[in-house]
């Protein structure tokens, strides 16, 4: 069953690349006590998150902490080093908080994971958007099949008011 606004994000591990190798981040330790604007994408590197996702929110993020929120943070089904170099790539080091969820624990877990078998890709995550504020859902926007737009950064500076 999908996850509802206004629910508690599960607990689940999420893997951050450091220079000292990869960081365990637990979810619950990591969404306490702020407001963070998470999104997911299906794939690092792929051509809607590369060309349109992710650069919406490096160039927003100024935006995003007028508002309120206290980090921004893109979650894939890719493990953390190609999360990393997608990090610098894009220029999103420093902005972006990736978040890797390279087994499907966190999408799963919120039902929103999806079958990407015919693209070769496996189980991923659907493309969505959400707003935590200290653990809780609220506010989520989920895409259909091959869409982007509720879960932008524009949509999702258009919540916060």
């Amino acid at each position: 069953m999908t996850i509802q606004v206004g629910e508690r994000l599960p607990s689940v591990t999420f893997i951050k690349a450091t220079e000292n190798g990869p960081d365990a981040i637990q979810s619950d330790e990591y969404f306490r006590g702020r407001k963070v604007a998470l999104f997911s994408v299906p794939g690092a590197f792929t051509p809607t998150c590369s060309a349109r996702h992710l650069p919406g929110f490096v160039e927003k993020i100024d935006e995003f902490r007028a508002r309120g929120v206290d980090e921004v943070a893109c979650t894939a089904v890719n493990d953390a080093f190609v999360m990393a170099a997608w990090a610098k790539h894009s220029g999103a080091e420093g902005k972006v908080t990736m978040l890797s969820d390279g087994n499907g624990h966190f999408v799963k877990a919120i039902g929103l994971d999806m079958d990407s078998s015919k693209f070769g890709m496996g189980t991923r995550g659907q493309r969505f958007s959400m707003i935590v504020d200290d653990g809780v859902v609220k506010e989520l926007n989920v895409e259909q099949p091959g869409e982007f737009n509720v879960s932008s950064a524009e949509h999702m500076l258009s919540q916060l008011g």
